[in-house]
């Protein structure tokens, strides 16, 4: 008897940690930037930095997207979903592209929480406008 509960609560936990996977129309529109955190070192831009900045992210219904800050055009070039991570192809100044993971933490209606990885990764909590 303590075996099958020892199982049925693992396999809820299992459950329970699965999240479903992201489907590009739940991306298309307008993200708002309200924190970025870099850990590595341990850093935060600051709420003025960001009120001023007024970064944001923006999906189209072509697959593409659109990075912004302070009124400018930080990264452009296109995406596809592959589970909980959007793939960014971003298309660089001479031309060449690179391709990196956006991995999506958590994503609801209005609010996006997405991160990179490695030694210049951040976390990025973004709303939607």
């Amino acid at each position: 008897m303590s075996k099958n509960i020892q199982l049925l609560i693992l396999f809820s936990l299992f459950l329970v940690s699965c999240k479903p996977s992201v489907k590009p129309k739940d991306l298309y529109g307008k993200w708002k930037y309200i924190r970025v955190q870099n850990p590595n070192p341990p850093d935060s831009v600051n709420a003025m930095t960001l009120r001023e900045q007024a970064p944001y992210i923006e999906f189209t219904t072509k697959d593409s997207l659109i990075i912004y800050w302070g009124g400018k055009v930080l990264s452009h070039g296109t995406f596809r979903v592959d589970g909980r991570n959007i793939i960014v192809k971003e298309i660089l100044a001479d031309r060449k592209t690179r391709e990196f993971p956006f991995y999506v933490e958590d994503l609801t209606d209005k609010q996006l929480i997405f991160s990179t990885k490695g030694t210049d990764g951040s976390e990025v909590t973004a709303v939607k406008e």
